[in-house]
């Protein structure tokens, strides 16, 4: 399936979760098994080389990610939400627009230098991700790349990783919020 193919698999919710904004909702790509296939198939050309493993952000980060990294044949990274880990983890703190969050991991699951593709659904403000980045940082990861089923270029977040030094790329754009 082309890129246009997939895109016009992404439903779009109108005023969700508030008025004026376009909602992309991509569980309608990842029910349609061709799509997500080869979702995976594009992302997998986009991953730079050697890495060590594939990072993905919570919750669809891990659909993205996991299917990447057995595609890639690599081990996977989960970034999870603040408590969900059964281990002590290392955790970053961040904005959102409205309100602050957290992001943890295992630092056990990185080793130091290993090269991390940084996952996930969609980016928009670039504030998760770089919350995420400097994580896999902190644990002593390489982080110099960032994969993306979807970009809202508009709202600057993959600009904020590139002027951060971390590549971004995405499999399509959507203009709006």
């Amino acid at each position: 399936m082309t890129r246009d193919e997939l895109k016009a698999l992404i439903r779009t919710v109108p005023d969700f979760p508030a008025p004026g904004i376009h909602f992309r909702d991509i569980t309608t790509l990842i029910a349609d098994g061709r799509g997500l296939a080869a979702s995976i198939d594009h992302m997998a050309k986009l991953a730079p080389p050697a890495i060590a493993a594939v990072a993905g952000i919570e919750a669809r980060g891990f659909i993205f990610g996991a299917a990447l990294a057995i595609r890639l044949g690599v081990g996977f990274i989960p970034v999870r939400k603040a408590g969900k880990l059964p281990v002590q983890p290392i955790g970053v703190d961040y904005a959102l627009e409205y309100a602050e969050a957290r992001i943890e991991i295992d630092p056990m699951l990185v080793g130091e230098g290993e090269k991390i593709l940084l996952v996930d659904d969609l980016i928009a403000t670039g504030g998760t991700a770089m919350a995420a980045a400097q994580l896999l940082q902190q644990a002593g990861a390489v982080c110099e790349t960032a994969l993306f089923l979807v970009d809202l270029p508009q709202l600057g977040g993959a600009e904020r990783l590139r002027e951060a030094g971390i590549s971004s790329h995405s499999l399509m754009e959507f203009a709006g919020h």
